[in-house]
């Protein structure tokens, strides 16, 4: 709007001086062949920058932290040793489970060798239906308990393993709560529960979080470029999408804004987890064969005293208004053209446009020239205006 006002008043105060005298002559129009143009329209917002996924590193072991191998910062590859908390009570565990495991196989031996031969007795009545159901019992029993043996001995190696941490992903640190010597508790029995050890992200791509106005976020859509600066980068601009735009509004101060996230490429790690950001959102990039001033185009109700500055008879305008146009005010518009015999009227239809400039589908063509000019009241207002200054200014 400030762009159309400050075109506005440049119109009004174009002089020409003539004759080579003191004499002045005020032009309240401009001129302006239809040419090619690239169209643009940007929304402008401010964002947050945050990570597009990150991950709470928590050991499901307990007990005191031996090691800790890396720093907030730190970029570790994924499989990296992060930390080590105490093992003794794990090799323990390991230990005892072994050791039953073994006594198990033993048991299962001696019960498998009584089962055969308890087999053969009781084909020759030897022992009876009570004793034999007794060594089928004992067998099973002994197989059962290997079986349990087993899985409590895999899961001390599996609980002896869980005392190393390492990272599921390829990533930086940007949190780590605790410190070497710290005792941490994770019970196994509630999910999600247990100390946090780090966090950390995958920053070779990043997000930002935008609150864009609820008037302008209709015009965004999925895959529009942004234009991303932050303060720490003032001369350089990064490029991102929108990805995502949330349903739910963000209400502050009674202004209402909805959330948009835009997604940047960061292989070179420039932009950090919290940064502000200034965003500018291209919701039109569009280059167009022919395009006029936005200013130039009249409608129904302002035709008769834009056309008076170039004197044209109301007569005219009135045969020209006679018939409705389908589209007038939406998409079909009056412009003044030039020619060898003046100007005259003509409808065009009119396409996209950047609010400063407007595409041109149908009524003009290439080179054809067209008035850009105020209504008659802001003519009658200059002329009063330039009155009241040559009275105030008189040398005479």
């Amino acid at each position: 709007m400030k762009k159309l006002i400050c075109s506005l008043l440049g119109l009004l105060f174009v002089f020409s001086c003539s004759g080579g005298g003191n004499s002045k002559e005020t032009q309240f129009f401009k001129k302006q062949e239809t040419v090619p143009k690239k169209l643009e329209v940007s929304i402008e917002a401010s964002g947050v920058i945050e990570a597009i996924s990150s991950v709470e590193i928590k050991s499901k072991a307990s007990g005191e932290v031996l090691f800790l191998g890396a720093e907030v910062g730190d970029f570790v590859d994924k499989g990296f040793m992060l930390a080590q908390i105490d093992q003794r009570t794990a090799n323990n565990i390991v230990d005892q489970t072994k050791s039953d495991l073994e006594a198990a196989k033993v048991r299962l031996l001696n019960a498998e060798s009584q089962y055969d031969r308890g087999i053969e007795l009781h084909k020759n009545s030897s022992i009876s239906d009570k004793d034999f159901e007794d060594i089928k019992e004992n067998y099973a029993q002994a197989k059962s308990t290997l079986v349990r043996n087993e899985v409590s001995y895999e899961n001390a190696k599996i609980s002896l393993d869980d005392t190393e941490v390492k990272s599921p992903i390829d990533g930086t640190i940007i949190s780590r709560p605790v410190e070497v010597g710290q005792v941490i508790s994770s019970p196994t029995s509630a999910f999600g529960e247990g100390s946090i050890l780090m966090t950390m992200a995958d920053l070779s791509k990043v997000r930002v979080r935008a609150l864009v106005d609820e008037i302008d976020v209709g015009k965004v859509s999925l895959g529009q470029n942004v234009s991303i600066k932050v303060a720490a980068y003032r001369d350089k601009e990064f490029i991102g999408t929108v990805s995502k735009i949330e349903p739910k509004a963000y209400v502050q101060q009674n202004v209402t804004t909805f959330p948009v996230l835009i997604d940047i490429n960061n292989k070179d790690n420039l932009l950090l987890i919290g940064m502000n950001t200034d965003v500018e959102i291209q919701i039109l990039d569009k280059e167009v064969s022919l395009s006029v001033p936005t200013m130039s185009l009249r409608t129904r109700k302002d035709i008769y005293t834009a056309a008076a500055i170039l004197d044209i008879e109301k007569e005219t305008i009135d045969e020209f208004l006679k018939n409705k146009v389908k589209g007038e005010n939406f998409n079909r518009f009056i412009v003044i053209k030039d020619s060898k015999k003046g100007p005259y009227l003509s409808w065009v239809r009119v396409g996209i446009s950047d609010l400063e400039n407007v595409e041109i589908l149908e009524g003009l063509d290439k080179n054809d020239v067209v008035y850009i000019l105020p209504s008659k009241s802001l003519f009658d207002y200059q002329e009063r205006f330039k009155e009241r200054v040559s009275g105030t200014f008189s040398f005479g």
